[in-house]
């Protein structure tokens, strides 16, 4: 047999044997083409990054989700415009995802009109579940949403008792709230500072144009302190919130940690970071099978305290030191 002649059957023999594996490897290949990587939609109402979203992406990376390589995250920030949640709710929808992260109240309501069969996961300060009709109970949300909320009558009272001990001489409080989302919470609260016997000033607000008069007007009443209570409009205008209660000279409390980092007095609230966190989590449950029906409706289970000094000179202010001893963190 001439040279060439072998060399020319040699390469017919690999060429075969090549057809053949490709013949086998080529279902696999398909199954791997055809594999899905689950999306979620992230709908919220600050822009991302933001310190919330990435708690969230940990929950899921704790969980095995690595977003990027075995999910994807479609965020959506309405940036402060509430008008705009239920388009982008529906933007999400349409792109068919697995799982639908709400991250305000708005969002869970818009999301809730939007489906019932895409699972939600919410999370709210402001509502009652039940009372919403969200859920069926706590333990047995029954539909296609669960999620995190507060425990309103408690925390309204706690934040009523802190700014107490940091003004000795409270006697009228005004509460700032969002109407009608925080209507539950000022009800604890307007209830709280009742068995308090403080005289309250309720200031509900429909837009952040009307944050200027309600804080000039709760000077102008002489209240002594200023209780913030949740609302993503608030968060978004932090910044706007703490520099008129300053310029007023109002001490004031929120439940939103980050606001001393601006300016304000106190913060006692959830710690943000953990309860995205475990949001992050309860989505990650529902990639992997999980019906939202089945996981309970949850609770934060941890609470910071942030003072801000800075303030409390500015104010004039001399905070007890047992006070100063029981914050998480303080701002100097």
């Amino acid at each position: 047999m001439s040279e060439p002649a072998k060399v020319i059957r040699l390469d017919r023999r690999r060429f075969v044997q090549g057809l053949a594996a490709s013949a086998l490897l080529a279902p696999s290949m398909a199954h791997a083409q055809s594999a899905r990587v689950p999306r979620v939609g992230y709908v919220g109402v600050i822009a991302n990054p933001n310190p919330n979203s990435e708690s969230f992406e940990q929950g899921l990376k704790d969980a095995g989700y690595i977003p990027g390589q075995n999910v994807v995250i479609e965020y959506r920030a309405a940036e402060g415009r509430m008008e705009r949640i239920p388009p982008l709710v529906d933007e999400v929808v349409k792109l068919k995802v697995d799982v639908i992260f709400a991250s305000a109240p708005p969002v869970i309501v818009a999301a809730l009109k939007a489906t019932r069969t895409i699972p939600v996961i919410g999370v709210d300060l402001e509502s009652d579940p039940v009372a919403s009709g969200f859920v069926q109970s706590l333990a047995r949300p029954g539909g296609n949403f669960t999620g995190f909320f507060l425990d309103a009558p408690e925390l309204g009272g706690k934040l009523l008792q802190l700014l107490q001990e940091a003004v000795p001489r409270l006697r009228r409080v005004a509460v700032l709230w969002h109407a009608p989302v925080a209507e539950l919470l000022f009800r604890a609260t307007q209830e709280a500072a009742r068995t308090a016997r403080l005289t309250l000033l309720s200031m509900p607000i429909g837009a952040p144009e009307e944050l200027g008069d309600a804080v000039a007007r709760a000077a102008r009443e002489r209240t002594q302190g200023l209780v913030v209570l949740s609302s993503p409009m608030f968060f978004f205008n932090r910044v706007r919130i703490a520099d008129l209660a300053l310029k007023h000279r109002l001490p004031a409390i929120t439940l939103f940690t980050q606001f001393p980092e601006v300016g304000l007095l106190m913060a006692y609230g959830p710690n943000f970071p953990d309860m995205f966190r475990r949001a992050g989590a309860y989505v990650a449950r529902v990639l992997g099978g999980t019906k939202p029906a089945d996981l309970p409706v949850e609770r934060p289970s941890r609470f910071d305290m942030v003072i801000n000094l800075k303030t409390a000179k500015a104010l004039g202010l001399t905070l007890p030191q047992f006070l100063r001893a029981r914050a998480d963190r303080l701002i100097e």
